[in-house]
């Protein structure tokens, strides 16, 4: 809630409106500038010399037209003096990456886990490697000017709590305390710590980095062992009341299906989900482990009869899910990312195909399908991305629901309990 007369706050804003209007629209002049965000030449002017003075715009070359009189000097973001720095906290490792601030990766590393079930020990390794990212020579001379971290499973943006973890096995763990604590007498300490579920993450990379325009509303689907979704409307990520929204691997896409981990069946997740596919492959499995992973992507590959059959009826499915965010959402685009990529056509062109016989019996024009533009590193980049989208917005806040709640010390009772019953992701 923005206080009036709270003139540094309404500063910040708009310094960063000038950002956010170079960001889609780099080039402009101060004057354009003012004349688009509706400020006075003299603010902008003002403003403008801030934000080149602190490493986040840069003056462009001035073109000759030919034209006479002094001619506009054209603004754009500077990628050399600042950086943001993104991480995913996956099944087995973390990513980390640092970036620019036009998403540019400046330097990145994978953390292999000692143990995966040592969560103390997972969040340290990672801000360990965050913290001695932030002093490595690729980023000397840079300002860090926030971090963003994506988690795999439900998590309360707002507290930074990790509720349910399914496939690493951790619930509620407080991982921004955690996190604070290791970065204490780093130069991380006192940075901005933004964190999210990886669909969410991934889903504002694409937002921020892609240099796609007009790509919103727009949908992230990730597909690993579960399925869940990151949903951009109108420049926002959509939580929902509680942070859950886009949790879609629980939505019913085949009424009295084969079982699913919640304990209802035909939901997404045992439709579509790595893991179902393995159960579907090899038998029930439990956890499945990455080399049976690896051999269920060779023998797909290979065009192997039953791994074959199981992925096509998969990419199916995927398509059935494709129609209902559609019909949802009515996104220009839904990006499907996530391990099952490794998949490849073989997975999703049976769900283009459903997508576009849905389509085609409506009349209407499907939303586009296409793949993730950061490969491995999405959620990792969208860590740095996420860190970027709200540091250029100052005046976005927590739900009021979720704030009230996480000032009496936890969700309510009956959330906190569908969490863990539905196996979130």
């Amino acid at each position: 809630m923005i206080v009036a007369g709270d003139q540094q706050l309404l500063k910040q804003i708009n310094r960063m409106a000038l950002v956010r209007q170079l960001c889609s629209a780099p080039g402009l002049s101060r004057a354009a500038l003012a004349e688009t965000v509706g400020l006075t030449k003299s603010t902008v002017s003002l403003l403008v010399r801030e934000l080149l003075d602190e490493g986040w715009l840069t003056e462009a070359d001035i073109l000759a037209t030919g034209a006479l009189g002094r001619r506009a000097t054209p603004l754009q973001l500077d990628g050399q003096r600042l950086a943001l720095l993104g991480a995913d906290m996956g099944i087995g490792m973390a990513r980390i990456v640092a970036t620019n601030l036009l998403g540019e990766v400046l330097a990145e590393q994978e953390l292999p886990y000692l143990d995966a079930a040592d969560t103390a020990g997972c969040i340290g390794l990672m801000a360990q490697g965050l913290a001695e990212l932030a002093t490595c020579a690729a980023l000397a001379g840079r300002t860090v000017l926030g971090i963003g971290v994506g988690l795999h499973g439900v998590v309360d943006d707002a507290t930074g709590v990790l509720h349910y973890a399914p496939h690493l096995g951790w619930r509620n763990v407080d991982v921004a305390s955690q996190l604070r604590a290791q970065f204490a007498g780093t130069p991380l300490a006192e940075l901005p710590l933004f964190i999210q579920n990886e669909a969410n993450v991934a889903a504002l990379a694409e937002l921020e980095f892609s240099g796609q325009i007009d790509a919103d509303p727009l949908i992230y689907l990730s597909i690993g062992y579960g399925v869940g979704a990151g949903i951009i409307v109108n420049g926002r990520l959509l939580t929902g009341l509680y942070g859950f929204a886009g949790e879609v691997g629980h939505t019913i896409l085949q009424q009295g299906g084969p079982p699913c981990s919640c304990g209802r069946r035909g939901c997404a997740d045992a439709l579509i989900g790595l893991q179902a596919l393995l159960d579907e492959v090899y038998g029930k499995q439990q956890p499945a482990s990455p080399e049976q992973l690896e051999q269920l992507f060779t023998e797909a590959e290979a065009g192997d009869d039953g791994a074959a059959r199981a992925v096509a009826a998969a990419g199916r499915n995927l398509g059935v899910l494709l129609n209902n965010l559609w019909v949802a959402f009515d996104p220009m685009c839904i990006v499907v990312g996530g391990a099952a990529l490794r998949l490849g056509e073989r997975f999703i062109g049976p769900g283009r195909g459903v997508l576009h016989d849905c389509a085609s019996a409506t009349g209407l024009a499907a939303p586009t399908i296409r793949t993730p533009h950061f490969g491995n590193n999405a959620i990792a980049i969208g860590g740095a991305a996420m860190a970027r989208h709200y540091l250029m917005r100052p005046f976005t806040e927590p739900s009021p629901a979720r704030r009230n709640a996480n000032k009496l010390g936890a969700l309510p009772p009956a959330v906190a309990a569908g969490v863990l019953a539905l196996g979130l992701n």
